[in-house]
């Protein structure tokens, strides 16, 4: 049986679809269930444009791995909008 990787993007949906936490242990069938519903639900719904879903994308991870003013930096170097204050508080703690 072949591990599911632990790194990547892809590693948390490659999880998902085998039914399989990242430690091997199974992911109980109420939470994939649930995941499952709300996945088919944002799935039908309808998109703006992909600039938006990009950006937003880039503010929730990158405040993960960058500080406020390297991302604003990289964003700003991207043609993309500053980071907004309500983004900077959630993701910053306000600072």
């Amino acid at each position: 049986m072949s591990q599911t990787p632990t790194t990547g993007a892809d590693a948390v949906d490659a999880a998902i679809a085998a039914g399989i936490d990242l430690d091997g242990t199974p992911i109980p069938p109420a939470k994939l269930d649930l995941y499952h519903q709300v996945m088919a639900k944002e799935a039908g719904r309808q998109r703006s444009g992909v600039s938006n879903s990009m950006r937003s994308r880039i503010v929730r991870i990158g405040a993960k791995h960058f500080s406020q003013d390297e991302l604003n930096a990289m964003l700003a170097a991207a043609d993309f909008a500053p980071l907004k204050d309500k983004e900077i508080a959630y993701f910053y703690g306000g600072k």
